[in-house]
C-alpha cells in the first residue's frame, strides 16, 4: 500500500482555515488513488521548524512548506500545494509528468511574471522576485540524491532567495509541470475550460473583496460539499 499512497502536504494558515479544508475536499473528492493529506501547520512542527518569522512572510508556511522531502523520509514523491486553491482534476494525473519527463528532482510550474498588483489579501504585501510561485505547487522527488540537502536545518537557516529559487539544485534538476496545474487568478486572463488547479494567489473567495474572482462559483459549490452532511428526514 505504501508505493500507492500519495502523500499531500497542505500549507495552513488559520486565518485562511476554510481554504485548507475545502481544497482538501478538492483533492479527496476527486482522487482515484489512495492519498495521506498532511497540513503543513506550525502547531505540528514544534522542534523541527525553528525559523523565527519573516516580517515579509504573508503566510505561516512560506519556509516550512521546504520540509517536505524530510517529512517524507526522503522516499517517494509527495506534493505540495498552497491552500488558496482548489483542485478540478483527478491527483493522480499529476505523476504522469515522472513517466514522460523521470528523474528530475522537483516538478513545478515556471512562471516568468510580475505581480500586476502591490497589495493583495489582508493588505499583504505582493512582493517581486525572480520565480515567484514556483513553489506555491510543487512535485518532489523526495528520494532525489539532490533534494539530501534539504534538511530540517537546512530549511531553518537558508535565505528566502535559496528556498524559493531552489538554489541547492541544477536547473537541469527541476522539471516543469504545465501551467493549468498552478493557474493564477487575478494574474493570467483566458484561463482554458480544463484548468487542473485554480490559485487565488491574490485573493481566495472566501475573502470579501474577491467573492467575484475567477472560478469563485465553483469554490462556493465545494466548500458547500465539503460542509454536508445528511440528516435524518424529518417524519410527518
Amino acid at each position: 500500500m505504501a508505493s500507492k499512497l500519495l502523500k499531500i502536504f497542505i500549507g495552513f494558515d488559520q486565518i485562511e482555515s476554510v481554504a485548507w479544508h475545502t481544497m482538501t475536499h478538492s483533492i479527496l473528492s476527486r482522487s482515484s488513488r489512495p492519498v495521506a493529506i498532511i497540513p503543513v501547520n506550525l502547531s505540528n512542527l514544534k522542534g523541527i521548524y525553528t525559523r523565527e518569522r519573516d516580517s515579509k512572510q504573508s503566510n505561516e508556511f512560506s519556509f516550512s512548506r521546504f520540509l517536505v522531502p524530510y517529512l517524507s523520509d526522503y522516499q517517494g514523491y509527495a506534493v505540495f500545494f498552497d491552500c488558496d486553491m482548489m483542485l478540478r482534476t483527478d491527483i493522480n494525473e499529476i505523476l504522469e509528468v515522472t513517466k514522460t519527463d523521470p528523474d528530475r528532482a522537483v516538478y513545478v510550474v515556471k512562471h516568468d511574471y510580475e505581480p500586476r498588483d502591490d497589495i493583495k489579501y489582508l493588505n499583504a504585501v505582493q512582493y517581486k522576485y525572480p520565480r515567484k510561485n514556483w513553489s506555491s505547487v510543487v512535485l518532489w522527488n523526495c528520494s532525489h540524491p539532490a533534494n539530501a540537502t534539504v534538511t530540517a536545518d537546512f530549511v531553518n537557516s537558508a535565505s528566502p532567495m535559496e528556498l524559493h529559487r531552489f538554489s541547492w539544485l541544477k536547473d537541469d534538476q527541476i522539471g516543469e509541470l504545465d501551467a493549468r496545474w498552478n493557474w493564477l487568478v487575478g494574474e493570467y486572463d483566458h484561463p482554458p475550460h480544463d484548468v487542473k488547479n485554480v490559485h487565488w494567489t491574490v485573493g481566495g473567495p472566501y475573502f470579501d473583496e474577491y467573492k467575484d474572482a475567477d472560478f469563485s462559483k465553483e469554490w462556493f459549490s465545494e466548500f458547500a460539499n465539503m460542509c454536508y452532511c445528511m440528516q435524518r428526514p424529518k417524519t410527518p
